[in-house]
């Protein structure tokens, strides 16, 4: 990467020590390495000394644990990546709704979070199609039971989706914006808060954000307790998502059990920490309390108990003709499309991308220890139901022996001064795929920019994506298979 800083993650760099190109040259070389098989991690704006706005781009080299920053200056428009790069349509809608930078030549800037102009949020310009029998359906934002808001309108021919275009923005809370000008007390309870079901994958980004930062080192101890809390949110609110898999077609017995058993998953975490969802144990530093190894080793029992419970529940689906006539052949997502708009985690997995932020480009204890990696091929409902379940056998596999050697040395650190004029980039594999924190510091060693980038935010257009051709009625099949965030996209 001959124009890029080089780091890795959760590693600090200067700030000056990003290099800064002409837009012409940071177009060719960002593309360029794309081409060398390279995939962009992160494209954003942030503010520039002086004036103007500045695009940084993160590119991770997964081969080698790599990851290259190179930047630019803009006036008021660029050339867009888009056209050659797909993966970077998002990034460059919210550069433009925030920034007010034109990428020209992207093919649709509808807006992501902020209609422009100050107008009503869902107040947008809908994309249309028209022909003989052609009609449209709205549903949302307001969802029956308990859901957060987002807005589907479907062009349909019949029964037949031709375009689902998703509107969200909803409950934007500013947390970026609150971020900024910290660390604050209140920091670290808004990083666990960006998704609440995934306050471990985030508050370990934020925390390796701040330790990097300040230089402080965690024990072999902390480290392993993080990702115990980490493979207990994943097995969590997988063995939970097949259960609402299994009620989207009606079969019960296995809804109605793996909800039962996400429980239980959920009160092993309430048991460490006293929290179902792990609130208030991850730490800058480490973790807020330790677990004894007596408790770590009836856990470890708790665990194989639970995956044999999950088994019997999982494998109803299995050996059911009718679950597996509704699941397989449906939404599809190709492993080529799935490359081509930067899907991560499951769904991507799912689809035969074989791509994983623990093995790739590790950190904390999976420097030294990771979980086994499955992928997948065929990129259907099935393919991503079946991947979640591979994903539980490994993470029970990889706790069992984690619980049996936590290391050892003081659960948490002191942390010191956040460096001046420094550069950070945390990546996390949340459950739901590929967590990103940026954090750029000032002269005083404040939070001068706060970027973060939740899988959802890869992954919604996906979705879209995958339920062209499709029944309507197959939508809630298909969405749930993804099971995206509205809160981690409405930041």
């Amino acid at each position: 990467m001959k124009h890029f800083a080089t780091t890795r993650n959760a590693v600090p760099m200067p700030a000056e020590a990003i290099p800064l190109i002409s837009i012409e040259s940071f177009r060719r070389e960002v593309l360029s390495t794309i081409g060398d098989g390279r995939r962009l991690l992160l494209l954003a704006g942030i503010s520039q000394d002086g004036g103007g706005t500045r695009l940084l781009a993160a590119l991770a080299d997964d081969s080698n644990g790599e990851i290259g920053l190179c930047s630019t200056v803009v006036g008021t428009s660029y050339p867009a990546l888009t056209p050659d790069c797909p993966a970077a349509h998002y990034f460059e809608r919210e550069i433009y709704e925030q920034w007010r930078l034109r990428p020209e030549g992207h093919p649709w800037l509808k807006p992501v979070r902020f209609p422009p102009g100050g107008a009503p949020i869902g107040e947008i310009d809908f994309f249309k199609v028209s022909g003989s029998e052609i009609h449209e359906v709205a549903v949302g934002p307001v969802h029956a039971g308990v859901i957060e808001p987002g807005h589907f309108r479907f062009n349909c021919h019949g029964e037949r989706v031709i375009h689902l275009e998703i509107s969200l923005g909803y409950q934007h809370r500013g947390i970026e914006r609150s971020l900024r000008g910290g660390p604050h007390k209140r920091s670290m309870y808004v990083a666990e808060t960006i998704a609440g079901d995934t306050t471990a994958g985030h508050a370990t980004a934020y925390c390796q954000v701040l330790e990097a930062l300040s230089a402080t080192e965690c024990s072999p101890r902390s480290h392993a307790l993080r990702a115990v809390a980490l493979e207990l949110e994943r097995i969590a609110n997988h063995i939970g998502d097949l259960g609402a898999l299994a009620g989207d077609v009606g079969f019960l017995p296995s809804g109605a059990y793996c909800a039962r058993l996400r429980g239980d998953a959920l009160n092993m975490t309430a048991e460490l920490c006293g929290s179902r969802l792990g609130r208030g144990w991850l730490r800058p530093g480490g973790v807020a309390c330790d677990a004894g190894n007596e408790m770590l080793g009836q856990m470890k029992r708790n665990i194989v108990q639970t995956e044999h419970d999950m088994r019997n529940a999982v494998d109803l689906l299995w050996e059911s003709s009718s679950v597996r006539a509704r699941f397989e052949n449906v939404g599809v997502l190709t492993k080529g499309m799935a490359a081509d708009l930067g899907v991560v985690g499951p769904a991507a997995r799912a689809s035969g991308i074989d791509r994983d932020s623990r093995r790739d480009l590790p950190a904390g204890l999976y420097v030294d220890r990771r979980p086994a990696i499955a992928v997948g091929d065929e990129g259907d409902v099935f393919a991503r139901a079946l991947q979640r379940w591979r994903e539980i056998e490994n993470s029970v596999a990889f706790l069992t022996q984690v619980l049996d050697d936590a290391g050892s040395g003081d659960v948490i650190s002191p942390l010191g001064p956040l460096a001046p004029n420094t550069i950070a980039l945390a990546v996390v594999e949340g459950w739901r795929g590929e967590i990103v924190h940026l954090a750029i510091t000032d002269a005083s060693g404040r939070f001068l920019q706060y970027k973060i980038v939740d899988p959802s935010f890869r992954n919604w257009y996906a979705l879209a994506i995958a339920m062209r051709d499709q029944a309507i009625s197959d939508f809630p099949l298909c969405n749930k298979s993804f099971n995206l965030s509205y809160s981690g996209h409405d930041l």
